[in-house]
């Protein structure tokens, strides 16, 4: 027992670290840009656009008061949550990549996924607080729920997301366990990117059009964010099987290499 609580500590370090830098360069953008944005406010640079649309789906009432400075802004939110995540399931392709016993570990994909898309939406925050207005923020507060309730939606929302990056690390991990068993990285890559990607497009899709209307049916959108779930666990158990199965490949071509080398000519 005592030893297994050591070997977890010891992973958990492992991935401290690397993930601490990531995380901490993420902020440190974030923040930069916060900064930015409140120079840019001061000097009458960024502009606010206070008409929002009316009548029309709810994303289309968000992104129609997005316009000039401001929509930059959002793109560039945007960019810095999708590198962010990006980087954190590349992260942990590379340190699977690195270690020599070849386990999946899905538990320390979920969490490490877990982690990285809190940080990617706390830089979310922090950049669209300075992309609204005060009006704008204390309008939208006002229609929120308390804050511990909103801080409790977006950890459980971030669980939400590790599922999908977790699936997304197991992937590349499954596409280096191969390549390590024989196999072509690149096309392992392509592969994985097609049949990863088709399952969770359509789920995506579905998502998008429950969210994307003007009154919204709590049962359809539960019902869409279930099947995705769905999705991401099941990648995230045939990646872990793929990985298991390019271990044993490797551990026999290990054994049939020892054995051919001890055989006397």
């Amino acid at each position: 027992m005592a030893l297994k609580e050591f070997n977890i500590k010891n992973r958990f370090k492992g991935l401290v670290r690397p993930y601490a830098t990531l995380f901490a360069l993420a902020l440190i953008v974030a923040l930069l840009a916060r900064i930015g944005l409140f120079a840019m406010d001061l000097t009458g640079v960024l502009s606010y656009d206070y008409i929002s649309a009316s009548d029309v789906p709810i994303l289309d009432v968000i992104c129609s008061i997005l316009t000039g400075p401001a929509l930059v802004a959002f793109l560039f939110v945007s960019g810095l949550v999708l590198t962010t995540s990006t980087a954190g399931s590349v992260l942990y392709g590379v340190l699977f990549a690195r270690r020599d016993d070849g386990k999946a570990r899905p538990l320390m994909a979920f969490l490490t996924g877990w982690a990285t898309a809190l940080v990617a939406l706390i830089c979310a925050l922090i950049v669209a607080s300075g992309i609204l207005s005060a009006v704008q923020l204390a309008s939208m507060s006002s229609k929120l729920p308390a804050l511990p309730v909103l801080v409790c939606a977006i950890v459980v929302f971030a669980a939400f997301l590790g599922t999908l990056h977790a699936a997304a690390s197991l992937a590349i991990c499954a596409c280096i366990a191969r390549a390590k068993a024989g196999g072509s990285l690149v096309k392992n890559l392509v592969v994985a990117t097609t049949a990863c990607g088709i399952p969770v497009m359509v789920v995506t899709i579905g998502t998008f059009a429950s969210i994307h209307t003007t009154t919204l049916c709590l049962l359809a959108v539960g019902l869409w964010f279930w099947a995705d779930l769905m999705v991401n666990i099941s990648l995230m158990v045939v990646c872990t099987a793929l990985i298991q199965r390019a271990a044993k490949q490797i551990n026999t071509q290990q054994l049939e290499a020892s054995q051919s080398f001890n055989r006397p000519s």
